[in-house]
């Protein structure tokens, strides 16, 4: 008689979420940090529509299921995207379990002198490892530095005035420009040489000017080929007065 081995599967156990905060309903924000969250975000988007990525605002994510989560104001995360069933409470926040990894980049904007931006909001990112943890400090509450980059190097995070994110394909600057009617200093992403990441308005704007500076040129093309044909007449009449048929 042959025996049959059967061998035990151990199930894999998913953590218990239920009792997970994954949003409170009770944002209390400043217009300044609500427009730099929505440029911030929106800008990629528009700017790298075809890569995988994940730039959320204001969203929790839980690194540790024993810990409470922390909120960026930014966030990005690359290489995921939203879940399909992103109502399902797993999906509602970003859980690192269940994405399988932290995010590269964490945006934190400076709103008052207690927001713990250099304190215990660092320890908990570089905690996590999350690579760029970036303090934008508009109203300079922290000191004289607008813009304040960490950069993760084996388990610490070491200031850097390096603005191009090597491990992110981005950089950052501070640009002077006018963004939903509001001029202002506003943190933007840009490439490696310094130039911003367009928003879909801007896009959109600098097609209409191209459009319109485009039919300028033929509108003075045309007037040129109608000078020139009035000109051409001109002489022939002239030739013709004398006797001479312009042909």
């Amino acid at each position: 008689m042959v025996q049959q081995l059967t061998k035990e599967v151990t199930p894999i156990l998913e953590p218990d979420i239920s009792n997970l905060i994954t949003e409170d309903d009770t944002p209390v924000d400043n217009f300044c940090s609500e427009k730099h969250q929505r440029l911030l975000t929106s800008v990629l988007y528009s700017a790298k529509p075809t890569e995988l990525f994940l730039a959320a605002a204001n969203v929790g994510i839980y690194h540790n299921i024993g810990m409470p989560p922390v909120v960026p104001d930014v966030f990005v995360s690359l290489d995921v995207t939203t879940p399909e069933n992103w109502w399902e409470k797993a999906h509602r926040c970003y859980l690192v379990w269940e994405f399988g990894k932290v995010p590269e980049v964490a945006i934190e904007i400076v709103s008052n002198k207690i927001g713990e931006e250099l304190g215990e909001k660092l320890k908990i990112y570089q905690r996590m490892r999350v690579s760029y943890y970036i303090v934008y400090d508009p109203a300079q509450h922290l000191g004289e530095s607008r813009l304040r980059i960490f950069e993760i190097k084996g388990s610490k995070y070491f200031e850097t005035q390096e603005t191009w994110l090597e491990q992110v394909g981005l950089g950052l600057t501070l640009w002077s420009g006018e963004f939903e009617g509001r001029n202002d200093i506003w943190l933007r992403w840009c490439d490696r040489h310094g130039n911003i990441l367009l928003s879909g308005d801007e896009k959109a704007s600098e097609a209409e000017n191209r459009a319109s500076e485009a039919e300028n040129r033929a509108s003075e093309a045309e007037n040129r080929a109608s000078e020139a044909e009035k000109k051409a007449q001109k002489l022939a009449a002239q030739l013709r007065s004398l006797g001479v048929e312009p042909e």
